[in-house]
């Protein structure tokens, strides 16, 4: 049985959401363990033993939040050990702007995973809602290949948002995981 994590950090509840759809996805994958986690309570063992790993962060000024960026860092030990070489990884973010620079974010991600000698899937999904034809029902609606990103409105609570569109968008990050490939 192959072992992946998702590990994220949510600090308005919507990128929560977002993880319980990647593990939602993930876990529908046979032959996969998957485990859920924040970054609160961070379980260092199983990421260590982990075949792959999800990672999971708001766009917060156009960047990973500062508590999973202190995640980041934590890890400069397994970083020089190459603990991590060779294991699968994708990401996912929440921002409230459409474009909210998501892209960067999962950008920083990708980096800090190449850091790490893992080995970055993206989403492969083609964007929807950019045609006539589209709506925004659509999966991967805002466009991403890197990894899944999801628009939250911020005057909305994590009841209503993300949209069903992008938590499904996530749970197919999840699905064709990692551990797809």
């Amino acid at each position: 049985m192959k072992q992946l994590e998702v590990i994220y950090h949510s600090g308005y509840g919507h990128t929560a959401v977002l993880a319980e759809a990647v593990h939602r996805g993930a876990s529908q994958v046979s032959g996969v363990e998957v485990n859920l986690q924040s970054i609160e309570k961070i379980d260092w063992d199983r990421l260590d033993n982990a075949d792959a790993i999800i990672l999971g962060s708001p766009t917060y000024m156009g960047s990973v939040s500062a508590p999973f960026k202190a995640f980041m860092d934590e890890t400069s030990s397994r970083w020089y050990e190459r603990a991590w070489r060779n294991k699968l990884a994708a990401g996912f973010t929440n921002s409230a702007s459409w474009s909210g620079d998501k892209l960067n974010t999962l950008i920083q991600m990708s980096i800090f995973a190449a850091q790490h000698g893992m080995v970055w899937i993206g989403l492969d999904q083609l964007p929807g809602y950019n045609s006539t034809h589209g709506s925004p029902e659509d999966l991967n609606r805002i466009g991403s290949y890197l990894g899944a990103m999801a628009q939250s409105d911020a005057d909305r609570p994590p009841e209503e948002v993300p949209p069903k569109a992008d938590q499904e968008t996530a749970s197919l990050l999840g699905n064709e995981s990692p551990m797809q490939r």
